[in-house]
Parts: structure tokens; C-alpha cells; sequence
């Protein structure tokens, strides 16, 4: 597949198409094993992303894949890449492709497994299986999830790492499988070691045996590799080593072996040995994750194994040609040949893909999410605060969709504003646990573990809290049943958690993800804790809808639009970001009228809404979140001066760009909100102002190619009342005064 895509298929741009042959090559045994022998339906896979023609082959193998796609390898419209969930014809159980994050999905994915079992009876059992690259181990996020307290109880999930020892550039300078077994055992998995295949087996328990163990043992990474590319006479006079040590009991073990078993034994590593693999799958303690650690060569079996520059390198025509007569059955002038039915392997391909056959589940659609809840804040209020009394409100008005509804946060509910709701619905725990401080009368969080509870409580570990939330977007699809995610973290560690979250996106997990407290408002953390980039979030994630809204209800609306586009196949995600300054909610200016009210509720939804109108404007103050008091007061000010202003509220950046787009017909949005919003017979001068980078909400300006100045956070903050932080941004109302001036005096 590999080699048709780089050689036979027609590249005007002479760019290499790319592929890997030594990474599919060195695990092919493993999933060989696995696919034939252990796995079961109701069990999910997560590849490891190099490895992704090794799984179309076995699709291919087993008649799910037909033979018209083998070809498409890495074309437009064809077999990705890497595993995916949405693109390829026969959907991944789990898409792969940015490192790390394949592995740590099957953890969410068996949290997500275990909620929508024990609440809707849906998902079943099955073992979570992650097929991982030693190198993929280095990743940081991969740690953070082995070591959440959740997952040494989790016994479904199984990782099977392919330990050859090399990663993209180089052999790795030391084994590391040692450290890496008292690692995933101090984190309370079960380690199953397969290191050697029957072959060495049998000559270690021959004479001289265990010295050659101790040679192969105590070989680095890098002599082991090289002794791959030798040829069998200089293997024997290079295995005793350099010192003596053991040289003769290494030579009487090895004597007996013509070349070519020598080469063979050289090579007998446990990850290439069936009956090795799977006589550890059979020791499998499912009452705790286990990882198999299975040694293995990176190329086995090709002309490139063992070469530390092997990772994407190409076998040649006539090393191809080679490889073929070796195995038999095809040529490479026509290699896509599935096994005779009759014969002992075809028969087994049978077997395997009858007991692996699925039954297919039928999608249900979510329960309708309500639009408006009814109420009309006043006092004054936060949007922080808005997100856990919107959820409450939701489970009294719509108790079929708060009961969809699962929180997840990273160790910050009480500090987001999430306690009553917590209080209400319970943490959700695989087995009940008793709170030791129920009777304490100062206790204002009330933590009830449970096994109905809503509300999922992970380590602080950004990556985890979006994997989490990634995977329970997806049980719509995955297992028919649909639930409404939103994980809460800090603003400030969005960044933190934008790729895996990004990941989990384009694998089809639909879910919401809130940011709070959030930019230089926060002024009292300092520039340690303020947030820049988050704004700009739904201009530039595919799949996710941005929302900042700047009052609770807003707030409210927003959330309630965004609950309602999950858990369906044309769903979205969506990124709300919320503050925690106390604003006077009358500002709003709410229409009473239902009618008005439904128009305004319309136009929040989709990015913005005209909060004041002048009879003759000169100037248009645009802002954004918790610093439109800012504007509303630069407003009152100029109009006082003689220059009346029109103020507008965004709420959805991303909307609004979409929209534009549409009317210069670069998408298929819709585009009524800017005549709306923004019609032409009042385009004025514009001042933005967001308290985020003020790039956010440049491009209104060319809506109608105005004169613009756009405020905006580009420096770091530092701590202090908030009236000063404001003014060092100006983000304050005299800097918008001054910023209008400046484009119509």
C-alpha cells in the first residue's frame, strides 16, 4: 500500500506521499495476534497512527475493506494517513494520529463506556485495547492520564506496547523497559514483560544458555541494532563481546545453529512470537489496566529492519520483489490477494471476522434543549456564576436533558462556580464511596460519590479533562447514546488543552468546554493568569462555535444554543468563555415584549446584537464580554461631547466571520445577522475592544471598510485593581473615548 502510493500513483507535485513500513512491519505480529485470536465485538482499538496500512490490511484480510481502497492510500478522499473514526470508509474504533493522545483515549474512552452504562444502560462491557509506539511513551499527557487516580480501577483497558526501541530519528540510547514497568507499576496496572519468542526460549534453557541471555540482556539498544545488519559470520565472532566474559558458554549455545537460525534466533523477540503474545493476553487481570510490554524490531522482516533511519524509508522494487517470494501468494504486480477460504490461514480469516462482526446500533437523537428558560436576571450577576444556575434551572425545566448533562472539571468546581449544581446531581464514582463529612456542619460542598452522579472530577491535567470530555462527546455515536459534556477549567490553561481537545473534535466527539475566570478581569492573579489567545478560539478551531458573552443572560442563551448542538450527527462543539465580574445586569436592557425578547435570544446566538442605537451615530463602540460596561460608559461620554454612538455586543466572534464568509460565498452559512447587526446605512467608524488579543474583532471593520481602532490585551499583565489593569491595557472607558476621538474629531 505503501509502495503504490509513492511509486504507481500519479504526483504531479513530486512530493513524497510518505508512509511506514518498519512501524507497520514491527508491529504486525501483535495485531495479527490480537485481531485473530483475542479480540472480541464489543472490544474497541486504538492504533498506533504509523501502524494505520497494518489495520487496513487485516480489514482488507477479513472482507470489511474492499479491494478497490487499497489503493487510495494517503490520497484525497481515500484511506487516511493515520485511523480515523470519521474519514475512513471502515470507521477506526479510535482516531490516532497526534501522538499520545490514542493511547490516553481509551482511558476516557472506558469512563465514558462505564457512564453511559450505569445510567442509560448503553455501551455494554468490552476491553479498551491501545496499541502504542514505545516513543509515543515520552509524551508528558500520556503520564498525566496513567497517573489519575480514576484509572487504577479502570480493568478494561489494555495497552500493548510495541517496544522496538527506536524512535523517528535515532535508536534510543538506553532500553528504558525497566523504568517503564516500574512506572505503570507504581501507578497500579499490571505489567506483562514479553521480551523473547520460543525459539530463544529453547536456547536459553540449553547449555550455555543464560550467558547468552546476560549478553542480549545487558546489549544497549544501539549494538543490538547494528548486530541486525550483520551477516551470520560476523555475528558469531561479535556476540561473545569484546571482554570474554561468558564467550564460550555464548558459542556452545549458539554452535549447533546453522546461519540462517542464528539470524533467526537473533531476531525472536516476544512481540514477533504468537504464541507469546498471546499466552500474556490470556493473563490479562481484568480487574485493573495492564500493559504488555512486547519487545519487537522495528522493519521485521524487511530489508530496512533494524537501521536507525528506517522510520519512513521505502523498500526498493527489488527488495519488494524479494519480500513477495519470501511470503508467497502475490507478487507485487498484484499484491491485493486475500487468502484461499479453503486453506488453514483463509478459514481462520473467516473465523475471526465472523466473531468479530458488530451488530449495528441505531442512532438516538438527544432530547430537544430548550432556548430560553424564562427568567430575566437583575441585581447584578456573573456569567461565571450563570453556567452552574443554567444547569440547575435546565434540570427543573427540561429534566430529560439535564439528565444527559455530565461536568467534568480539573479540581476547580467550587472555584467555578459549580457547587450547587454539585450538590444537586452528585460526583459520579464506578462504585459508591462514603462522604466522611456529611455530619460537618461548616461543609458547604456536600461531595456525594455515586454511581448515577453527574458531575466527573479528574486530577488538575488540562489534557485530561478534554480527553474526558472528547470521549463522552462521542457516545452518540459510538454507543447510541447521547450525553451533553462540558468540562470547566481555568481560561488561563485553555492553551494547555487545545490539541487534545482539537484531537477529540476532529474524531467526533461533540462537547462543550468553558473557560473561567478569564483575561485581564482576573486582575488580581497578574499576568501569570491572564488569557490572550482564547478570544480568537471559534475564529480558528474547525468544528467549535465560540461564545463570550458579556451578561447572565447571554450567558444562559449561549449555553442552552450550545447544549443543543451536541450528540448529532450535523452537531458542533463549542467553547464558552465566562468571567467572574459582577456586572449590573440592567445594562442588558432586556426586551420585555416576547417577541423582542425571542429576536434579541436570535441574535446573541449568532454573534451579536445592537445594545444601543443613536438616532444619527457618528461612531460605532463594539465590544465584547466583561468589558462592555467599559463601552457603554465611553458611550454616555462622547454622546455628552456631540458624538452620538451605536454600541454593539458581540457574543460570537466565529459566527460573525462565518457570515461574512458566506456573503462573499466562501461557505454555506448564514448571513442575516450582519444586516442585522451591521447593515450598511450605519457604518461608522468603529472602535472594538475585547479583553483578549484585539485581532479577535478586526475583521468587522472590513464588513464595510471603515476606519477602525481595535483595543485590545497585547502585553503582560501584572496584579492590581481592576480600574488600573484596564487602563495599563486600555481596555478603560477613557481609552475608548479617546480611541473614537481619534477616528472622527
Amino acid at each position: 500500500m505503501v509502495d503504490h502510493a509513492n511509486r504507481d500513483r500519479a504526483d504531479p507535485s513530486g512530493l513524497k506521499v510518505g508512509g511506514h513500513q518498519a512501524s507497520s512491519a514491527s508491529i504486525a505480529t501483535i495485531m495479527t495476534t490480537l485481531w485473530m485470536h483475542h479480540l472480541r465485538p464489543e472490544d474497541r482499538v486504538s492504533v498506533k497512527p504509523h501502524a494505520s496500512p497494518m489495520l487496513h490490511a487485516l480489514e482488507f484480510l477479513l472482507g470489511a475493506l474492499e479491494a478497490r481502497h487499497m489503493t487510495t492510500l494517503r490520497q484525497f478522499g481515500g484511506l487516511q494517513s493515520y485511523p480515523s473514526r470519521t474519514k475512513d470508509p471502515v470507521p477506526a474504533d479510535y482516531s490516532t494520529g497526534s501522538v499520545g493522545i490514542g493511547a490516553t483515549a481509551t482511558i476516557w474512552g472506558a469512563i465514558a463506556r462505564r457512564y453511559v452504562n450505569g445510567r442509560f444502560d448503553a455501551g455494554g462491557s468490552g476491553r479498551q485495547w491501545a496499541l502504542v509506539g514505545d516513543a509515543e511513551l515520552d509524551e508528558g499527557a500520556v503520564w498525566e492520564a496513567v497517573l489519575d487516580p480514576m484509572v487504577a480501577g479502570l480493568g478494561e483497558i489494555v495497552w500493548v506496547v510495541d517496544l522496538n526501541r527506536q524512535s523517528l530519528d535515532r535508536v534510543l540510547p538506553g532500553s528504558g523497559a525497566d523504568r517503564l514497568a516500574g512506572m505503570f507499576a507504581a501507578a497500579g496496572w499490571q505489567v506483562l514483560p514479553v521480551k523473547y519468542g520460543g525459539l530463544l526460549t529453547s536456547l536459553f534453557d540449553g547449555p550455555g544458555g543464560q550467558a547468552l541471555r546476560r549478553r542480549l540482556d545487558g546489549m544497549s539498544n544501539a549494538e543490538y541494532q547494528r548486530f541486525l545488519r550483520h551477516k551470520a559470520e560476523d555475528v558469531r565472532s561479535l556476540l561473545p563481546g569484546v571482554d570474554g566474559t561468558d564467550a564460550a558458554d555464548i558459542v556452545a549455545a549458539t554452535a549447533a545453529l546453522a546461519d540462517s537460525e542464528l539470524l533467526a534466533a537473533l531476531r525472536d523477540l516476544g512481540g514477533h512470537d504468537v504464541a507469546a503474545l498471546s499466552a500474556a493476553f490470556d493473563l490479562i487481570d481484568d480487574t485493573r489496566p495492564t500493559v504488555v510490554l512486547a519487545w519487537t524490531v522495528k522493519g521485521h522482516g524487511l530489508a530496512t529492519e533494524g537501521h536507525p533511519q528506517n522510520h519512513s524509508a521505502l523498500l526498493t522494487p527489488a527488495q519488494l520483489d524479494a519480500l513477495a517470494a519470501r511470503v508467497g501468494g502475490v507478487t507485487r504486480a498484484d499484491p491485493w490477494q486475500r487468502f484461499d477460504p479453503r486453506s488453514p490461514a483463509g478459514r481462520l480469516c473467516d473465523r475471526a471476522a465472523t466473531r468479530l462482526a458488530r451488530t449495528p446500533g441505531s442512532p438516538v437523537r438527544p432530547p430537544a434543549v430548550p432556548t430560553d428558560l424564562g427568567r430575566t436576571p437583575g441585581g447584578t450577576g456573573t456569567t461565571q456564576a450563570a453556567l452552574g444556575r443554567t444547569l440547575l434551572d435546565l434540570r427543573r425545566a427540561a429534566p430529560e436533558v439535564g439528565a444527559r448533562v455530565v461536568t467534568v472539571s480539573p479540581d476547580v468546581s467550587s472555584s467555578t462556580n459549580l457547587a450547587g449544581w454539585l450538590n444537586k446531581v452528585g460526583i459520579w464514582s464506578p462504585d459508591p464511596q462514603r462522604n466522611w463529612f456529611t455530619d460537618d456542619p461548616e461543609t458547604i460542598l456536600h461531595w456525594r460519590e455515586q454511581q448515577h452522579g453527574q458531575h466527573i472530577e479528574l486530577g488538575i491535567a488540562e489534557a485530561n479533562l478534554v480527553g474526558a470530555i472528547g470521549e463522552l462527546g462521542a457516545t452518540w455515536s459510538r454507543w447510541g447514546a447521547p450525553i451533553l459534556p462540558i468540562g470547566v477549567l481555568y481560561d488561563p490553561f485553555v492553551t494547555r488543552a487545545l490539541e487534545p481537545w482539537s484531537y477529540g473534535i476532529y474524531a467526533g466527539g461533540q462537547s462543550i468546554l468553558v473557560g473561567t475566570p478569564s483575561g485581564v478581569t482576573l486582575a488580581a492573579e497578574g499576568g501569570a493568569h491572564q488569557s490572550v489567545l482564547t478570544p480568537s478560539i471559534g475564529l480558528e478551531l474547525p468544528g467549535c462555535t465560540t461564545w463570550e458573552p458579556a451578561f447572565v443572560q447571554d450567558a444562559e442563551w449561549c449555553l442552552l444554543a450550545a447544549l443543543g448542538g451536541l450528540g448529532r450527527s450535523d452537531g458542533r462543539s463549542a467553547y464558552l468563555r465566562l468571567s467572574t465580574r459582577p456586572i449590573e445586569q440592567a445594562l442588558a436592557r432586556i426586551p420585555a415584549e416576547p417577541a423582542a425578547r425571542e429576536r434579541r435570544r436570535r441574535h446573541v446566538v449568532a454573534g451579536a446584537y445592537a445594545l444601543q442605537r443613536s438616532a444619527a451615530p457618528v461612531v460605532t463602540l463594539v465590544g465584547m464580554g466583561a468589558v462592555v460596561p467599559e463601552v457603554l460608559s465611553a458611550a454616555a461620554t462622547l454622546d455628552v461631547m456631540g458624538f452620538p454612538c451605536d454600541v454593539l455586543c458581540v457574543t460570537a466572534p466565529g459566527e460573525l466571520f462565518r457570515a461574512v464568509q458566506a456573503r462573499r460565498g466562501r461557505t454555506s452559512a448564514e448571513s442575516w445577522i450582519l444586516d442585522s447587526v451591521f447593515p450598511a446605512n450605519r457604518a461608522r467608524p468603529m472602535v472594538t475592544v475585547v479583553d483578549g488579543h484585539p485581532h479577535t474583532l478586526a475583521f468587522l471593520a472590513g464588513i464595510h471598510r471603515v476606519a477602525a481602532v481595535h483595543l485590545g490585551v497585547t502585553d503582560f499583565g501584572q496584579s492590581g485593581d481592576l480600574a488600573s489593569v484596564y487602563a495599563h491595557h486600555g481596555l478603560d472607558s477613557g481609552s475608548v473615548v479617546a480611541a473614537a476621538l481619534d477616528l472622527v474629531d
